[in-house]
């Protein structure tokens, strides 16, 4: 029987040792904002041995529902990755070329339903082939199987309980520093940020090799002080997808793992209410 993984995060070199293990699923989630099929081409033309393409719009959010990458049904999720060839036995550990912000999405959905044996490439693609990890073009063949979740999310809230006492939670905002500011804004309605969010951009999490930093470091910038330290914690981020980066960082320091908002932003923001500019909450 293969070893579960042993964490959250898996490193290139442990990767790479469990390369051919039949008990082992790979998942590809590369996504570019405003290029949508550009993932799926590179991962065409390249990607570790063994790895499924997994795609965040059609594979890890609804067609139709609040803000960009709204969750899918439970159920249908865990139809579409039994049909990937993810599957109960299996150890899974997803990669991305986003140092995580996106595979963590895979993650978190994964962990929140029940498979806890499921892990991030800590640094993504880049960490990988800067360890001397090979690429192939060859498409693996997994039959389908059987994926057994949960039927419904939990450890998230929605606009209307942070509406109803925004002064009860502590949340967190992890876009870049420009995009909280209100400075630009590529893709929602009006660009700023919730009121009352703080900013906690996640490349502050990150090493200059695009690495998660080690625990102790996380723990100092994702722990919270004063008036807001007895509040739960939700992360935020533009759709959902790259908050669940900051929920990983969150596990691996040993924190309690805050809430997501899964629309975010885009929900928040295309429901006209109203939104905060510059460096304050």
């Amino acid at each position: 029987m293969s070893q579960h993984l042993s964490g959250p995060l898996i490193s290139a070199a442990d990767l790479a040792s469990r390369i051919g293990d039949p008990q082992l699923r790979i998942a590809d989630v590369r996504w570019y904002l405003g290029d949508p099929r550009r993932g799926r081409d590179e991962y065409a033309a390249g990607h570790v041995p063994g790895a499924v393409f997994v795609d965040l719009d059609r594979d890890l959010a609804a067609t139709a529902g609040r803000g960009r990458h709204p969750l899918p049904d439970p159920a249908a999720f865990a139809d579409r990755m039994g049909e990937l060839g993810f599957g109960d036995d299996h150890a899974i550990v997803a990669y991305d070329t986003a140092n995580g912000m996106v595979a963590a999405r895979l993650w978190w959905m994964l962990d929140r339903l029940g498979h806890r044996d499921v892990a991030v490439l800590d640094g993504g693609l880049a960490a990988w082939t800067a360890a001397g990890g090979a690429l192939t073009p060859i498409m693996p063949t997994h039959l389908r199987t059987s994926l057994s979740l949960a039927d419904r999310w939990s450890s998230t809230i929605d606009r209307e309980a942070i509406l109803a006492d925004p002064q009860a939670i502590d949340l967190v905002d992890v876009r870049a520093p420009e995009r909280y500011r209100g400075e630009v804004e590529p893709v929602d309605r009006v660009p700023g940020h919730i009121p009352g969010a703080r900013n906690r951009p996640l490349a502050s999490l990150l090493d200059e090799e695009g690495r998660l930093l080690p625990a102790d470091r996380l723990q100092v910038l994702l722990r919270t002080h004063g008036a807001r330290a007895t509040k739960p914690q939700v992360m935020a981020c533009g759709s959902g997808v790259t908050a669940c980066l900051g929920i990983l960082a969150s596990r691996v320091a040993g924190l309690p793992d805050p809430l997501l908002y899964p629309g975010s932003y885009s929900d928040w923001s295309s429901a006209h209410l109203p939104v905060a500019t510059g460096d304050e909450p």
